[in-house]
């Protein structure tokens, strides 16, 4: 069942949308990191991340959301569980593979570079994909998505639920490249190529399930959620030295003490300082 075109307006909405997603998984500690990795080359991988998105989210589109419009009518909606985990396994075999590669480069691994590098890849596959995902449930047309999805068209509810979306696959996507380079640096490869894969396949079934039914979205929170402060707290920092590492948490700390005396000072006095 192919997808009819949308309005350029909702296009260009929908492909904003997937952005958000890139803003939220660099607010965290990968944004108070500047000054201690190479910050153009994360940047750098963002932008293959995005290139790269583009593929893997037609391959999501045309084997798993594809065969499930083809398979479903407008008063059920069918589901070929071995076909749909199968193709998936297959993408997430092949989107873990590509950033195993990517960084375990020689140039990225000697720097340790390869947790933040994962980090900012992984938003780009996953800003691409939820891209796809969005022009999709806005579609309205009655032979397309709308016949099984309630909440499919250009509405509120598609809106909130396409940032949703964003959110949840920018940072699911992420998180795996993120642990793959932490493993990376540990010396283990391949049982992280394994479990990532899985992971990436479980990932992409909820987010194609979650524009039909968006309680699927639901079942991606959890894993977000509690590998999040993970990432945050070990494996995005694992990439720095013991002197970087140690250096980096103190900028951590006085940046906080220095934003709550100047949330604390009157106006008109000046900052305090321990220097």
């Amino acid at each position: 069942m192919e997808a009819d075109p949308i309005p350029m307006i909702q296009m260009q909405l929908a492909f904003a949308i997937s952005i958000l997603g890139v803003y939220f998984g660099w607010r965290g500690v990968i944004a108070k990191m500047t000054g201690f990795y190479d910050l153009s080359g994360a940047v750098r991988y963002l932008l293959y991340g995005i290139v790269a998105g583009v593929f893997l989210a037609l391959a999501v589109d045309q084997l798993i959301l594809s065969v499930i419009l083809e398979e479903s009518t407008s008063s059920q909606i069918s589901i070929p569980l071995l076909a749909i985990f199968s193709f998936s396994l297959l993408i997430g075999a092949g989107e873990s593979s590509f950033v195993l590669f990517l960084v375990g480069r020689p140039g990225v691994a000697s720097i340790r570079a390869s947790p933040p590098f994962g980090w900012a890849l992984g938003l780009g596959l996953g800003s691409m994909q939820s891209a796809y995902l969005i022009v999709r449930l806005f579609d309205s047309n009655p032979s397309g998505l709308a016949a099984l999805s309630s909440v499919a068209g250009f509405n509120t509810y598609s809106i909130a639920l396409a940032s949703l979306i964003s959110i949840l696959s920018s940072l699911g996507h992420a998180l795996p490249a993120t642990w793959q380079g932490n493993q990376l640096i540990g010396g283990s490869r391949v049982v992280p190529l394994i479990i990532s894969t899985f992971v990436r396949a479980s990932i992409a079934i909820c987010l194609v399930l979650s524009i039909i039914k968006p309680i699927f979205s639901i079942l991606i929170l959890p894993f977000v959620i509690l590998f999040w402060f993970r990432a945050q707290e070990i494996w995005l920092p694992s990439g720095l030295t013991p002197a970087a590492r140690q250096a980096f948490r103190r900028t951590i700390r006085q940046s906080e003490l220095h934003k709550k005396r100047a949330d604390d000072r009157i106006r008109g006095e000046s900052l305090e300082s321990e220097e």
